[in-house]
């Protein structure tokens, strides 16, 4: 599934695209994804400037005057900018057609999605749809760090890579990401969140920023069917420390990476670096 890496790159890959264009026309070939598309999508968005295309957590919104569409890139989903003429393929399910600016092409931006639990929505002017309301801080912001993790895990017996991938507590913190930033920071992953001491909370915030900021630096990590909206994939797999990395020895000790489930995710980890 894309983390949010990925659907920063593809938010950085398309906006240059979209920002202050008219839509034209949007081509529905289905009528669900993950669930119906609203009728305001091909009703309203028709018509409209596009102002801004803003992420928060993984989701990615297009907004203008009339309102935002809303999307999620699921598990498979992928946004790319093509000329209009390119003949969609069986899982291209959504087309917005943008009206092209003076001595420009037109493009087309298409959602192909083969598995479906990507999501088109749309969002009010001056509302915040029900899937954005209760997420918590983007973990590159100030309003995420160290304090905020201590006084949230206090009496918490979730291990703590759960607890870090909730997002209530903070967004897009994803199941790769955890596993290298619980590695950076030297904690074991199953240990509870509320045995981890404010130090080492802070430390693994520092760890969290530094991590995602570098991973979309390096364009996100392709794992299986990622790829950036310019059809290259990230690079950041090539620095992954433990995350699928199992039986093979850690890059700084030599010790076998083990692996578990936890919360049905696999988790990684180095049992001496962690502890």
């Amino acid at each position: 599934m894309p983390e949010l890496p990925e659907v920063e790159t593809t938010r950085r890959g398309i906006a240059p695209h979209l920002i202050g264009r008219k839509v034209a026309s949007v081509v529905l070939r289905r009528q669900d994804l993950r669930w119906p598309i609203p009728r305001e999508v091909s009703e309203l968005l028709p018509g409209q400037r596009i102002d801004e295309v803003e992420r928060r957590a993984k989701y990615l919104l297009l907004h203008t005057h009339a309102g935002s569409a809303l999307l999620h890139l699921g598990m498979t989903g992928v946004l790319r900018i093509l000329p209009p003429d390119v003949a969609p393929g069986p899982h291209d399910h959504v087309d917005i057609a943008l009206e092209p600016l003076q001595g420009e092409r037109a493009r087309i931006l298409r959602f192909t999605d083969p598995r479906r639990f990507g999501c088109l929505l749309w969002q009010a002017p001056g509302s915040t749809h029900e899937l954005l309301a209760e997420l918590g801080p983007e973990p590159l912001t100030d309003a995420f760090d160290g304090d905020l993790l201590y006084r949230r895990s206090r009496g918490r017996k979730a291990a703590v890579k759960l607890f870090l991938m909730d997002n209530a507590i903070v967004v897009g913190v994803g199941n790769i990401y955890a596993s290298e930033a619980l590695f950076a920071a030297g904690i074991d992953p199953r240990k509870p969140a509320g045995s981890i001491s404010r130090p080492r909370y802070a430390r693994l915030a520092g760890e969290v920023k530094r991590i995602l900021a570098w991973a979309i630096e390096r364009g996100g990590t392709t794992l299986r069917d990622f790829l950036n909206p310019d059809g290259a994939p990230g690079y950041f797999f090539r620095e992954l420390f433990v995350y699928g990395r199992e039986g093979e020895q850690c890059k700084v000790c030599g010790t076998a990476i083990k692996q578990a489930v936890l919360g049905q995710r696999s988790t990684f980890w180095c049992p001496h670096c962690q502890k």
